[in-house]
């Protein structure tokens, strides 16, 4: 693997999401790693690696606003972009920051949030 290709790791319950994510990711040349779980990322050793996280907000166990205040502790500087099915209300940041999306989104759109992620265009203040 190439060490100029950005690590995006995904966490959602649902296959059919991690599936249609890793191909989307993967046509874009981003490195993915797909977890189906928070507690499965936590405990890989893939923390270090990862450049951005895209994490499903209802998942059973570490829901994703959980798993984002814990990437917050132990990598502050890790983007983490939210997705939903479901009629979770955003933090006004992340929905400023185009860092919440709900199913089903725009794949283009989602890559644009991940580019501004990695470059820093999206950065909160």
């Amino acid at each position: 693997m190439s060490l100029s290709k950005s690590v995006v790791a995904i966490v959602d319950d649902d296959q059919r999401v991690l599936d249609s994510l890793e191909d989307l990711l993967e046509s874009a040349a981003y490195g993915v790693r797909a977890f189906s779980s928070a507690h499965a990322l936590l405990s890989s050793n893939a923390l270090p690696e990862i450049d951005c996280l895209i994490t499903d907000i209802g998942m059973p166990g570490i829901d994703g606003f959980e798993l984002k205040r814990l990437m917050g502790e132990r990598r502050p500087d890790l983007p983490v972009i939210l997705i939903t099915g479901r009629h979770e209300i955003p933090a006004p940041q992340e929905a400023k920051h185009n860092r919440f999306f709900r199913k089903p989104f725009d794949g283009q759109a989602l890559l644009a949030a991940i580019g501004d992620a990695l470059t820093g265009g999206a950065t909160p203040p």
